[in-house]
């Protein structure tokens, strides 16, 4: 199997790092490295990955805090979107494309839950990291109105833009499971069955008695 990829739990609130390697080429990214950087270089090292790239979903320091520690031990550049508070080397927009041997990530800016939030999508795999953007069976918070409907405009977008079939890979495990599917979510995650912004922005204010009524998390 050429294509690597590993979901890791790193500590903090139920983080995830994840590991994307071509096992051929041997070449690897990190991404939101977190409260465990050198166990994503252990596993990079037993892969016999060289790591390039640390790509940060956003700049929360809960996604950030690792990147030093890795960068340290692997030499990569630390990539984020526009706007992320810790300056990386790299700033990736909407529509770049980051090499990992013979895949390629597409780069969707997806603001909302903050404004330099990126996602990341593993093209011709069908894969996609969200971050704090969405998770399973829910969505990721937001400070205002205004955010709310941002990130509502950005989870239009990937529901308009990614197959069905595309697996989603969250920031945290806050969901059922640890990852989902975009014809799942779109089928059973209530802040995606929302009809319009309006009744999105109301389930978020409600959430708190929409779990309590429905039995969940």
């Amino acid at each position: 199997m050429r294509m690597i990829f590993e979901q890791i739990r790193v500590g903090g609130d139920r983080n995830f790092g994840y590991l994307i390697g071509d096992r051929e080429a041997g070449i690897g990214v990190f991404v939101d490295p977190s409260y465990a950087p050198e166990t994503l270089v252990e596993r990079a090292r037993a892969q016999s990955l060289k790591i390039t790239h640390i790509l940060n979903t956003h700049g929360h320091s809960d996604h950030t805090n690792g990147n030093r520690t890795a960068q340290s031990l692997t030499g990569a550049r630390i990539a984020g979107g526009p706007g992320h508070p810790d300056h990386p080397d790299i700033t990736l927009h909407d529509g770049d494309r980051v090499p990992c041997g013979s895949f390629s990530i597409k780069v969707w800016h997806v603001p909302g839950h903050c404004a330099d939030h990126l996602a990341f999508l593993i093209e011709d795999q069908h894969a996609a990291i969200t971050g704090d953007l969405l998770f399973v069976g829910k969505v990721g918070g937001t400070h205002s109105e205004a955010d709310g409907r941002t990130e509502w405009e950005s989870l239009q977008r990937l529901l308009q833009d990614w197959p069905p079939q595309t697996t989603i890979w969250p920031g945290h495990d806050y969901g059922a499971r640890p990852s989902s599917t975009m014809a799942w979510e779109r089928n059973y995650n209530p802040f995606l069955l929302c009809g319009n912004v309006e009744a999105f922005l109301q389930l978020k204010q409600d959430w708190a008695d929409f779990k309590a009524t429905h039995g969940l998390k």
